[in-house]
């Protein structure tokens, strides 16, 4: 059963489960059966990434919404887990990335170029925790473009991969990433004067259990 923390006419706000696809056949599929009715999926989470995901109720309000993903209008929060303790604890890192479709791998790269996109998000050191000699930071990061892989190859490329990240180079086992999308919040483009907002929290697995409980 897929956890549904908002549901109206026009979208609904669930909670996807870590090892499920965002798109068809994954997700949109799973709810469709569990609701009975068709849906769309609006935006893109990793397989390995659960936490707040929205899905249109038809394919004119997964445009629209689409469009406010696009114009940043979407307030978008992350958190992860990563090796080592960054030096500030806050900052914003803003990249060009290039994402190899063949390798299914980001990079990035110093100048612009066909393919390449500018990665933009903003960041908090919470906490750390030391393992094995080795400190592991809860950070939450605040997303302002949905690039492939963006959280983990800006990270990556400072030395500070996500835990359980072995594409972007961890050492540390993990099942999967350390990545959650913790909260999403945004005007109603539809019913005015309405805030949408959801939160969840990640599953209390290792790297986010040495944290536990991880308060939003």
């Amino acid at each position: 059963m897929i956890a549904v923390q908002y549901i109206d006419d026009y979208f609904l706000i669930c909670v996807k489960p870590v090892g499920i696809i965002s798109e068809s056949p994954g997700l949109p599929d799973m709810l469709s059966v569990q609701l009975n009715r068709k849906l769309y999926p609006v935006h893109r989470l990793d397989r390995g990434t659960g936490g707040v995901c929205v899905l249109a109720l038809s394919a004119k309000a997964c445009a629209g919404l689409q469009k406010l993903f696009l114009q940043d209008r979407i307030q978008k929060e992350y958190l992860a887990v990563v090796s080592g303790m960054p030096d500030s604890v806050q900052g914003t890192f803003r990249d060009l990335l290039y994402h190899d479709k063949k390798k299914n791998k980001s990079y990035v790269v110093s100048h612009e170029r066909k393919g390449v996109k500018e990665a933009i998000c903003n960041w908090t050191f919470l906490k750390s925790f030391i393992r094995d000699g080795q400190p592991l930071s809860l950070l939450r990061i605040s997303l302002h473009t949905g690039r492939t892989h963006q959280i983990r190859v800006q990270f990556a490329s400072r030395g500070y991969p996500l835990i359980g990240d072995r594409k972007y180079g961890s050492r540390i086992k993990a099942d999967t990433p350390a990545l959650w999308a913790s909260g999403i919040s945004f005007s109603h483009p539809w019913i005015s004067g309405t805030q949408v907002t959801a939160v969840s929290e990640p599953d209390p697995v290792f790297p986010w259990s040495v944290f536990a409980p991880v308060h939003l």
